[in-house]
């Protein structure tokens, strides 16, 4: 949410972000409360050949600071490596820790699962046995005594309705305090376990998950074991996903998945299938990993892909559980200097490998445990050299829209015009989309005529600040063409893939993509979007059907171009990649060249309803805004909530008479897909005075304060008496405007958009 102004109030954003007790938990529970409708469902993602088999997967656990650190007036840290991402846990210390809205849609939005945490540690061991028997009831009667622990529904319940009301898809586990009542409260709480997943598949959907920490053991003792044995089975088989400690030594990733193979397997099958007993594999096992070490084999950092080399996704099996990865950050960010470029470039290092190959990167001596063999390894290899790339959600089931945004900016466009500066940066998590998972951070140049023999352009990709169509940057690609004495090289012609996808044969799709592009003196450059084939669950795919490109001018050099493609009959899905064919000219051909092309945004979605389907223009119906405390003079700040509805509107009517009560043909036809009503990225908020004399501006006029995305809730802005400039509360009141950016990247003209006023009456005045 780029917001004019610093020092935000807390009403800006999430409303009860997190919980300190089971009592406050409870508290919540008492009060009604809306499902947070600006929140993406989840969408799982395609499967295809390279998900189904049996490589092990990554989860990140977010440990930062305690937490909710993100400022709408700042840099701050942000997750840009989803596509390598299984599930994501926002990690605090808070007894009962909610993901941000946003960083919920910035998971759901690549098709990862977003996890709260359930903590207890230190005096929580109280509160571990209430999770278990359930809130206490003021003037009750005696409780049941049995020769057990009874189990109690409530939490179960509670914390999966918080689960759905907030949009987040489960929890972690972490039981990090003895349980007093030994071998009978291990075996209660596993027994909730069952009950807290079942309630999330009711409430939230089956892919929903438990994922237990390992730590206190079958006996209720607080023992961690750094693997997979039969000390914490019992916790394993109730939840959905096993997260060991990370002081482990080499040998037991193997040990681990030794002691698996072992398993009767009825106990981790999912034949009865009316049970909560969900199918176990060695994926459903997540060896963890320090990024900051602490115990961990390789010492953390640029030395943790050693724990990972041992844990071996590819060929064990086993998953990953990459614990604390933003300490990239917050080891750098006290360093005289450092800043958010800095740390730009040693996220990608330890993500994907410096941005020159060539470079070597310096990996810190590993700490040994007294009498550990020597652990020898090769050299540094990144966080993604372990794991299988996976594409977003299939666009038909959620549209795919990228304004290649890292999360973080420094200005904030509308349709290429810039419309905000600050001095320190913004952070919004929720306006976080691909970088172009084929384009950056290496682009894989290759000629369109594979019988060109000459070396291949040199190309790079960044994130370009300085410039957007809409949001805070551009993803800047910059390419370098050796010269050429070829006889044909005065015309030559790469292919750009930028983006992968997954999609389904049974829809048409629509590419939109907005660019533009930047040529040296004595060249040209012509571009044309275009489709091509990556694979497909049946093998390769010779071609996709492709239409042609229609292509308009946009304002300040920005350039469109849609075009509409399908795959062949007898073609279950595919996995596709959208790119740019770039053709250049060049008057002396023997001479290098460079250009740039800028891209603004890419959005994929489900081909318009054909000819003769009545389909609705995307609008804001009203708006309302309603200050939350009385304008007293002298007039020193204003808040309140500014409310509004959308809406489609049928083009107009045109009359058909019918000719016979037999008619076949219906008056006419509606669009009936998904696409039938609006669905909105944001809103952006402007503002403008209504002068002591004469009438207020038009819209075009405005100034912007705002956008929504920050508290999760649909068709709302809290207006914050910082965001407002001081030069707007000199009149007599205030206009606001709404103005809705739909999930494909449109802005609404301002026609379609709303307003409403807010009059300062005070005593005549």
């Amino acid at each position: 949410m780029p917001l004019q102004g610093t020092g935000h109030g807390k009403l800006v954003g999430d409303e009860a972000p997190y919980f300190e007790s089971l009592a406050e938990l409870d508290q919540w529970a008492s009060l009604p409360h809306e499902k947070l409708m600006a929140v993406l469902e989840y969408q799982a993602r395609p499967q295809h050949i390279e998900s189904s088999n049996q490589r092990g997967k990554l989860l990140v656990c977010h440990d930062y600071k305690g937490g909710y650190t993100e400022s709408p007036s700042g840099l701050c840290y942000t997750f840009n490596f989803w596509p390598l991402c299984d599930t994501f846990i926002y990690f605090s210390h808070h007894r009962v820790a909610v993901p941000p809205s946003g960083w919920i849609n910035a998971a759901h939005r690549q098709g990862v699962k977003m996890l709260g945490t359930i903590i207890f540690e230190g005096s929580g061991e109280a509160d571990c046995l209430q999770l278990i028997v359930g809130c206490p009831q003021a003037g009750a009667g005696p409780t049941l005594r049995t020769d057990s622990i009874p189990l109690s529904k409530h939490y179960a319940s509670v914390l999966a309705e918080l689960a759905r009301q907030r949009g987040f898809d489960g929890y972690l586990l972490n039981i990090e305090c003895p349980l007093r009542g030994g071998p009978e409260q291990a075996r209660a709480l596993a027994g909730w376990i069952l009950l807290l997943r079942s309630e999330l598949v009711i409430k939230v959907g089956p892919h929903a998950q438990a994922i237990w920490y390992d730590s206190v053991i079958f006996n209720g003792q607080l023992r961690w074991q750094d693997r997979l044995n039969s000390l914490n089975l019992p916790f394993f088989l109730s939840s959905d996903v096993f997260f060991t400690n990370y002081t482990w030594p080499p040998s037991y990733p193997a040990l681990t998945a030794q002691y698996f193979t072992s398993l009767d397997p009825v106990l981790i099958s999912d034949a009865k299938q009316s049970s909560l007993s969900s199918e176990k594999s060695l994926q459903s096992i997540f060896m963890g990993v320090d990024v900051w070490g602490r115990g961990s084999h390789g010492g953390g950092g640029f030395g943790s892909y050693k724990a990972m080399t041992h844990i071996d996704p590819k060929s064990l099996g086993l998953s990953v559980a990459l614990f604390g990865q933003a300490w990239t950050w917050e080891s750098e960010q006290d360093k005289p200097g450092w800043n958010w470029d800095q740390w730009w470039e040693y996220e990608r290092k330890l993500w994907i490998g410096p941005a020159n190959p060539q470079e070597v990167v310096p990996v810190p001596d590993m700490p040994r445990r007294p009498g550990e063999p020597e652990c020898p390894h090769d050299a540094f290899k990144p966080v993604s050299s372990f794991f299988a790339h996976a594409t977003p959600p299939d666009p038909a089931q959620l549209v795919f829209y990228t304004s290649f945004s890292p999360g973080v900016g420094r200005s904030w466009f509308v349709e290429g015009v810039k419309v905000l500066q600050t001095e320190v940066g913004w952070t919004d998590v929720d306006k976080q989309s691909s970088l172009g998972d084929l384009v950056w951070p290496r682009p894989s140049v290759m000629w369109e005529d594979d019988d060109r023999v000459e070396s291949l352009p040199l190309a790079s990709s960044m994130v370009d600040k300085s410039d957007a169509w809409n949001g805070g940057n551009t993803l800047k690609l910059s390419i370098c063409c050796a010269g050429s004495t070829a006889d044909d090289a005065f015309f030559r012609c790469i292919w750009l893939p930028v983006q992968s996808l997954n999609v389904t044969s049974r829809t048409s799709y629509d590419v939109n993509i907005v660019y533009k592009t930047a040529a040296c003196e004595g060249s040209d450059l012509d571009l044309g979007l275009s489709v091509k084939p990556l694979t497909t669950g049946g093998g390769d795919l010779s071609e996709i059907n492709v239409g042609a490109s229609t292509q308009s001018d946009l304002k300040n050099g920005w350039t469109r171009q849609v075009l509409s493609f399908s795959l062949p009959p007898g073609t279950t899905n595919a996995s596709i990649a959208i790119g740019l064919i770039i053709g250049f000219t060049a008057e002396d051909p023997s001479q290098s060249l460079d250009f740039s092309v800028s891209l603004g945004q890419i959005a994929v979605y489900p081909s318009s309803p054909t000819a003769g389907v009545s389909r609705g223009t995307p609008g804001i119906l009203w708006a309302k805004f309603q200050s939350t405390k009385p304008l007293t003079l002298p007039l020193t700040g204003l808040t309140g909530l500014l409310t509004w509805d959308i809406s489609s509107s049928f083009p107009r009517l045109t009359p058909r008479m019918i000719s016979s009560p037999e008619d076949p043909n219906p008056v006419w036809i509606l669009d009936d897909t998904n696409e039938r009503f609006p669905s909105f990225l944001y809103f952006n908020i402007y503002v403008n005075p209504h002068p002591r004399s004469g009438r207020v501006a038009g819209p075009t006029a405005a100034i912007f304060i705002g956008t929504t995305g920050l508290d999760g809730r649909a068709n709302r802005f809290y207006v914050d008496s910082t965001i407002l400039p001081k030069s707007v509360m000199n009149g007599r009141g205030l206009r606001f405007y709404v103005q809705g950016v739909t999930d494909k990247g449109d802005v609404l003209p301002w026609e379609m958009c709303a307003q409403v006023d807010c009059m300062f009456n005070l005593g005549g005045h």
